[in-house]
């Protein structure tokens, strides 16, 4: 009965080594796989918290800017308001029956003035002088037409002077 005994047991030992070793190869597999998803996500949590840095950065810069153009578009509508200002105190009829020349001359002027603007704001150098024919006249407060003759040398904005060259 001895024998017996020690033969179940040495089966009883052998079914829990080879129990042991199952486990000890399941779990250390296990412990592969799951160091492998722990590197994946350490790998994925560093882009999304480098993602999110970005994305502060971009909504900071993204304030600033509104914030620039908020300053701009408010400069845009004062300037809005003081020319609509300006065309409600001017009266255009008026003006051309009673000094034609003089109009034209400030319309002209004032119209080479906002070209000069349109093309300083696109890039250009926004100073190209005004051509020989637009003549100079000092403006009437109130026309619209004040400093619209400042850059270049013939920056004249009065049609009411004779030409001096012919026309082709």
């Amino acid at each position: 009965m001895g024998m017996k005994l020690a033969a179940i047991m040495a089966v009883l030992m052998f079914g829990m080594g080879g129990a042991f070793y199952w486990y000890y190869n399941d779990t250390q597999e296990r412990i592969g796989v799951l160091r492998e998803n722990n590197a994946r996500l350490e790998v994925a949590v560093e882009t999304a918290e480098d993602s999110m840095n970005l994305m502060k950065e971009e909504m900071a810069r993204n304030a600033e800017l509104m914030k620039e153009l908020n300053v701009k578009l408010q400069k845009a509508e004062a300037y809005g308001d003081e020319l609509r200002s300006k065309f409600s105190r001017f009266n255009l009829v008026q003006e051309a029956l009673k000094d034609p020349e003089k109009l034209e001359g400030s319309m002209n002027g004032a119209t080479a003035k906002l070209w000069r603007g349109i093309e300083k704001d696109t890039g250009g150098a926004g100073d190209r002088p005004l051509p020989d024919w637009l003549q100079s006249v000092q403006p009437d407060p109130g026309t619209g037409d004040q400093g619209s003759d400042e850059v270049g040398e013939n920056n004249n904005s009065n049609s009411s002077t004779p030409e001096t060259g012919t026309v082709n």
